[in-house]
């Protein structure tokens, strides 16, 4: 079985991210949500618990993070292409992202990033798995 991650955020108006998060093209598992939390489907193996702020709090004895003053974690998911890259960020930005840091264009790697309503930085990229390789390879030939 592959290893499966389950992103925590904590959220002040669930419905506000349910939507948000929908609204980008994720889907929501009806099973593992209720009142106090929903379940974020990003893939087989990726799923975000959006949690109630005082339900989130049940889980630690820190502070929570306010995420619109202070960053606490950057999500980096991955895309398959460039292309992906702009569907996705373009449809949060029109869901009710805000902007986070400028995109970045290194040929290889490509990236852009936006904070969810509850200003949770998230990034998506591509990487031109070619480049990757050809660059291990140059790397390999130089230490040999």
């Amino acid at each position: 079985m592959a290893t499966m991650i389950f992103v925590n955020l904590p959220v002040k108006d669930l419905n506000r991210s349910i939507d948000f998060f929908t609204g980008i093209g994720f889907a929501c598992n009806a099973q593992f949500t209720d009142e106090k939390a929903a379940c974020i489907v990003v893939s087989e193996t990726i799923y975000v618990m959006l949690l109630t702020a005082p339900f989130f709090k049940t889980f630690t004895n820190k502070e929570l993070a306010d995420a619109t003053s202070v960053t606490e974690t950057i999500v980096c998911l991955s895309a398959d292409s460039r292309e992906q890259v702009d569907e996705l960020v373009d449809k949060a930005m029109a869901a009710g992202a805000s902007p986070s840091n400028e995109a970045s264009d290194q040929g290889f790697m490509y990236y852009r990033s936006f904070q969810d309503p509850d200003g949770h930085m998230w990034e998506v990229m591509w990487m031109d798995p070619a480049a990757v390789q050809a660059q291990q390879a140059a790397a390999e030939t130089t230490t040999a």
